[in-house]
């Protein structure tokens, strides 16, 4: 089916849907969905939503409104965009106004997150699997350490971590509604060369009297993510404060002036401290819990995901990676609970007869999250919904995850799917494939588990009642 005939009905009917443009706050998608922040929750017709071919299921997170669509979500999301004309990736008001103005909440918090950093996913997934390259090309001999192909190669990878703060305050000051060149600026400051040197050296820096914090922010997340929330703020005080015959002047060079001691002295070190600490408190989790706190976070996993709560883990993921370099527990625990939703639906699929839809529908989706590891449409669209499924698949996420985190696999490269194409990030090491092979075990057990524990569970002639 072609694209456009396929979220054609989407298309046409969402926006009136979710209350009309005038009530669309901020619009974008994730991996599998669609994200609606709105004015008044009230006008939206959720179940008139559910109701439009190709979506797979909606629910509320905090203040925004999630359309899952599943892996064909950027196709929905580009149609969208050109038949309704709403704003890629942003406000659809030039001036957000109150809308703009959310109350503290930690559902805000998830949203900034997730606002900020799912736009450069992709810059994870392509640096990752170059590292990933680049690891084995040596590994197995094709090409030697001091090749000028590997060099290349090896600084492209890190070059997709290391200005992280950049690509940060770049999708953070559009999604806080500022300046998306002063944000990338201000990421830029905290990377520049005559900064980190000055770290590096022990050079004591001040701005206007008020002594810099000294620490370095490449591959940091939380400092930048802070400073463009607070300069969104300053910015628009400037904006409306500054004659309009001067605006294009005093807005950026006074926002400049103002952000710049907080960035350096208080905003910066205090994301620096956030990351950081969050980092340890996850590490120390698995020191004190070992393997048995993996199997359990991968068994709730999915309830994790289904609250946006995952979102809050992006920060840690990439420190850690940039710190230790590996990550070993969040990933573990979700690829294993990713495969092992795919294996509950393919399990529904196998005992389902006289239901064609159900088991057709449940064997796309099984496909999808195991391939994939795109998980929406199966938890949604079957498991949840059937319930004992999702039964099923946390008895054998915990089994598999016990496996895996029993062996060690730690994730070594930053993964672009959170299915089988995950394995090859988890090589490196002491023992490069001794992680990926611990880790397969654990896919394969988990999966056993699951599609035993489903086919038990699940009972077709209540589903079916």
């Amino acid at each position: 089916m072609a694209k456009a005939e396929r979220y054609a009905e989407l298309a046409s009917k969402v926006v009136e849907y979710v209350g009309g443009k005038d009530n669309i706050v901020f619009f974008t998608h994730c991996v599998t969905r669609l994200r609606f922040n709105v004015k008044d929750k009230s006008l939206v017709k959720g179940s008139d939503i559910e109701k439009i071919r190709g979506v797979m299921g909606c629910q509320w997170v905090g203040d925004q409104y999630q359309i899952i669509i599943g892996q064909f979500v950027s196709d929905a999301y580009n149609l969208i965009v050109k038949e309704t004309g709403l704003e890629g990736n942003g406000s659809v008001d030039e001036d957000m106004g109150d809308a703009h103005k959310k109350k503290f909440s930690i559902n805000a918090v998830f949203d900034a997150i997730s606002g900020s950093i799912t736009p450069i996913i992709p810059v994870f997934i392509g640096a990752g699997f170059i590292k990933i390259a680049v690891l084995l090309l040596t590994q197995f001999g094709l090409l030697t350490a001091d090749n000028t192909t590997i060099q290349v190669l090896t600084f492209v990878g890190d070059a997709g971590f290391y200005f992280l703060p950049v690509f940060v305050g770049a999708f953070a000051a559009k999604k806080f509604g500022a300046n998306m060149a002063l944000g990338m600026m201000m990421g830029a400051i905290f990377i520049h060369p005559s900064f980190i040197s000055a770290v590096t050296d022990g050079t004591a820096l001040s701005v206007y009297g008020i002594p810099v914090y000294a620490t370095t922010y490449s591959s940091s997340v939380v400092p930048a993510l802070l400073t463009v929330w607070v300069m969104s703020y300053v910015e628009k005080f400037f904006a409306k404060h500054s004659p309009d015959s001067i605006r294009s002047i005093t807005e950026p060079f006074f926002t400049l002036l103002v952000i710049l001691p907080l960035a350096l002295c208080v905003l910066g070190p205090v994301g620096a401290f956030v990351g950081t600490y969050l980092s340890e408190a996850i590490m120390w989790l698995y020191n004190t819990t070992g393997f048995f706190g993996i199997a359990v976070l991968s068994a709730i996993f999915p309830w994790i995901v289904m609250t946006g709560m995952h979102t809050a883990l992006a920060p840690y993921l990439v420190n850690a990676m940039a710190t230790v370099g590996y990550d070993p527990i969040i990933c573990t625990a979700n690829v294993v609970a990713n495969i092992d939703q795919g294996a509950a639906c393919a399990a529904v699929a196998f005992k389902t007869k006289h239901d064609e839809n159900l088991r057709s529908v449940a064997s796309a989706c099984a496909v999808t999250a195991i391939v994939g590891g795109v998980t929406e449409p199966g938890m949604f669209g079957v498991n949840l919904k059937l319930k004992t499924p999702m039964y099923g698949a946390m008895i054998g996420s915990f089994f598999g995850a016990l496996v895996a985190g029993f062996g060690h696999a730690y994730l070594y490269s930053m993964i672009g799917s959170g299915g089988l194409f995950a394995l090859p990030a988890y090589l490196g090491g002491d023992n490069p494939f001794a992680s990926m092979a611990w880790m397969a075990a654990g896919l394969v057990v988990g999966a056993i588990v699951t599609f035993i524990a489903t086919y038990i569970l699940y009972k077709p002639e209540v589903a079916e009642a």
